[in-house]
């Protein structure tokens, strides 16, 4: 019997590398997050570094190492995290968890030009070596804004925090999202990471697909005979896949008007969920298999060549959501009161293969709308024909395959049944799938899952360069078209502009009531 000894794998000599049923224990090794102060960090990292070691994740050997321009003391810092952890965790707070993690806190004070900083960091993770034995594996989260990664990459590349050679173990980085502006942006900024890590070390995240029920995508798909006959322009009329969120731009006004909708989660969080719904079936559940498979899809995307007819971009007036009055987008702190930034975007896609050739894919994302959902809808064709009175089937619709993925995540499924009777109407009924009545486990939050990933070398969850720069040729071309375009109001509770309700209704058709 052969035996795997491969780092990441809780030193079990015994453990089926494929096996994701086990627990998987990454080595001994540090987190360095830059940034530390900011709500990503607060809110979202730290409280996922505790609930995995609440969950037994984290190797004995783990340390965590905050950077940013504070005069704070390991103690400080240790005390953010422990607030971070009790206020936003997911899991209960045990004291014996906090006074394990509380041994590997350090911090390291400085700005990202200072040379000095970095040096006391990269003595910082050495000294971690010794006390705690993580073996020069470090992995680096890059909690900043966009236009500070060139130079946090390069002072760890001065300081040799990237050196694996040096080190004697693994170096990794996290980026995230948006990476770079437009291809040309976001070719730079790879080539600057690619100088700085191994490829092998780079993980671009993109949180959306960290989600139990994004993964789900692939496990309906391909761990099932039911779909895979009808998941084609033979049986599929078109597919909408929509992000809604009833808040607006809350602290990120800076960059929220610099970036805009289409840039902030059209060209990774929805072009990624139309990857996983029209791909092929990959060779192996691997990250160089799927991954593969999405890239062929996002080349295989078109944008529309008529944008003023296929595509909408609004932007939010005052209005009502959820009961309460809110301000329009530029009158929100921090906005030019001329701000040309778009708050919403519907686009009609296409996929150009053998197996989407002529199904429209409208994905529409937008802030300030009635509720938060985020889902996808697969709409099928209709019945050639109806044997019934028109009369009897006035009111059926598509048939309809829902992917729920936020809140109440699940599954719907939408189609005609006889209403009891002496007649023979038909109605659309729906069978309803949730994760949580289904399921005891509570879903992990989706860093949870990224951050152990990046710890373990996993990068199945994470896009490689070839499709950020896929994705950012199509969303350039509409940057272009709207250059210097005023969006369409909308007022805050709606569903975006009536343009959006007008795009589908020249093509027969109609957003789903998400």
């Amino acid at each position: 019997m052969s035996q795997d000894r491969t780092p990441g794998h809780g030193g079990n000599p015994l453990r089926d590398p494929q096996d994701r049923r086990l627990p998987r224990v990454p080595e001994p090794c540090v987190l360095v997050i830059f940034g530390v102060t900011g709500d990503l960090a607060r809110k979202k990292l730290i409280p996922a570094v505790y609930d995995l070691a609440n969950r037994g994740l984290l190797p004995p050997g783990f340390a965590i190492v905050g950077f940013a321009r504070r005069d704070w003391t390991d103690h400080d810092f240790a005390d953010l995290v422990g607030r971070s952890a009790r206020e936003y965790a997911r899991t209960p707070w045990r004291e014996e968890i906090w006074a394990r993690l509380r041994g590997g806190v350090r911090f390291v004070a400085g700005s990202f030009d200072d040379d000095e900083a970095f040096k006391a960091l990269a003595a910082t993770v050495d000294g971690l070596t010794t006390s705690h034995g993580i073996a020069g594996n470090a992995a680096f989260y890059l909690s900043v804004p966009p236009s500070a990664f060139p130079i946090v990459l390069g002072q760890l590349s001065r300081a040799g925090l990237n050196d694996q050679v040096q080190a004697g173990g693994w170096r990794r980085v996290v980026v995230e999202k948006p990476f770079g502006h437009d291809v040309s942006s976001a070719q730079q900024l790879n080539r600057l990471v690619d100088q700085t890590f191994t490829p092998e070390g780079v993980f671009r995240i993109d949180h959306y697909l960290g989600k139990e029920t994004v993964q789900s995508i692939l496990a309906l798909r391909f761990g099932n005979t039911l779909f895979e006959p009808v998941w084609s322009s033979h049986f599929v009329d078109s597919v909408q896949i929509t992000m809604a969120e009833d808040v607006g731009i809350g602290t990120r006004a800076g960059f929220y008007d610099s970036v805009g909708t289409a840039r902030d989660v059209v060209q990774n969080h929805l072009l990624q969920l139309l990857a996983l719904v029209a791909m092929e079936e990959p060779t192996s559940f691997d990250a160089e298999a799927i991954r593969a498979e999405k890239l062929k899809v996002l080349n295989a995307v078109t944008p529309p060549r008529d944008v003023a007819r296929h595509t909408v971009r609004g932007q939010y007036l005052p209005g009502w959501v959820a009961g309460a009055q809110v301000p329009g987008y530029r009158t929100e702190p921090g906005i030019p009161p001329e701000s040309r930034t778009e708050t919403y975007v519907a686009v009609r896609l296409g996929v150009q293969n053998r197996r989407w050739a002529g199904v429209p894919f409208y994905v529409r994302a937008g802030k300030r709308l009635p509720r938060r959902v985020t889902e996808v809808g697969i709409l099928f064709r209709k019945a050639p024909h109806l044997p019934f009175h028109p009369a009897d089937v006035a009111t059926l619709g598509h048939n309809q395959l829902v992917l729920r993925l936020q809140p109440d995540e699940g599954v719907t499924l939408k189609f005609g049944s006889k209403v009891p009777g002496t007649g023979m109407e038909l109605r659309d009924i729906t069978m309803d799938f949730q994760y949580g009545e289904a399921f005891t486990e509570a879903s992990p939050e989706a860093y949870e899952r990224l951050v152990l990933d990046v710890l373990l070398g996993d990068k199945m969850l994470f896009p490689d360069a070839s499709e950020v720069e896929a994705s950012w040729k199509v969303i350039d071309p509409l940057q272009d078209a709207w250059s210097g375009a005023r969006p369409e109001p909308y007022r805050a509770g709606e569903w975006g502009p009536q343009a959006a309700d007008a795009m589908l209704a020249s093509e027969g058709r109609a957003w789903r009531r998400a």
